[in-house]
């Protein structure tokens, strides 16, 4: 739902008083509206969404393992505590969204849009974001940790006092973002050095 509506053809539409589940396993859904609906504390086996909107969606407290939610689209939703476990969420896209305590772990969040997204206090671990859109992205006193960053957009992002350890930072351009008491690796720090133009000697 971009401007107020969906991004992909919608074949089918889900309101608040179509949906009671609590729990879900390999649940399959294409070209899906999912308008106001409440999946607070929803627990999510193995689940496919592909191209879906979701607009002003409750995930609160879910826990999402092994799901996929491919190209999808996302507007207005709180994601407060929720939990993806080895998700696939390549391609999908998120609009003026609350994130507060989400937690990733593992799989692939490659290609996702997530510019300007309140991230503090997240914890992403272990997850692949291979050119993903995190610019201007609120990432102070986050966790992002053995996370593949090749080729993702930082641009603007805010890493105060992100733990970056373990992370892909070599197209990092630490002039383009805020650093200040983030944790690194030296590895890590060695990558810093060199994009800033130092040259490092034993």
């Amino acid at each position: 739902m971009t401007n107020g509506r969906p991004g992909f053809p919608v074949e089918r539409t889900i309101g608040a008083e179509e949906w009671d589940a609590l729990e879900i396993s390999g649940a399959e859904f294409r070209r899906v509206l999912f308008q106001d609906v409440d999946m607070t504390e929803l627990i999510d086996h193995g689940s496919t969404f592909e191209e879906c909107t979701f607009g002003n969606v409750r995930f609160n407290v879910s826990e999402h393992t092994d799901a996929r939610f491919l190209n999808c689209l996302f507007v207005r939703c709180s994601f407060f505590d929720a939990t993806f476990t080895g998700c696939k969420m390549t391609g999908s896209g998120f609009e003026s969204c609350t994130y507060g305590l989400l937690k990733a772990e593992g799989g692939d969040w490659s290609y996702t849009r997530l510019a300007q997204a309140d991230l503090r206090g997240s914890t992403i671990d272990g997850v692949r974001l291979r050119e993903a859109d995190l610019s201007g992205a609120r990432l102070e006193g986050a966790t992002l940790r053995r996370s593949d960053l090749s080729g993702a957009w930082l641009r603007g992002a805010d890493l105060t006092k992100c733990d970056l350890r373990g992370s892909d930072l070599g197209t990092l351009d630490p002039a383009e973002v805020t650093l200040k008491g983030a944790i690194i690796d030296p590895a890590q720090a060695m990558t810093v050095a060199t994009a800033l133009g130092l040259v490092v000697r034993p």
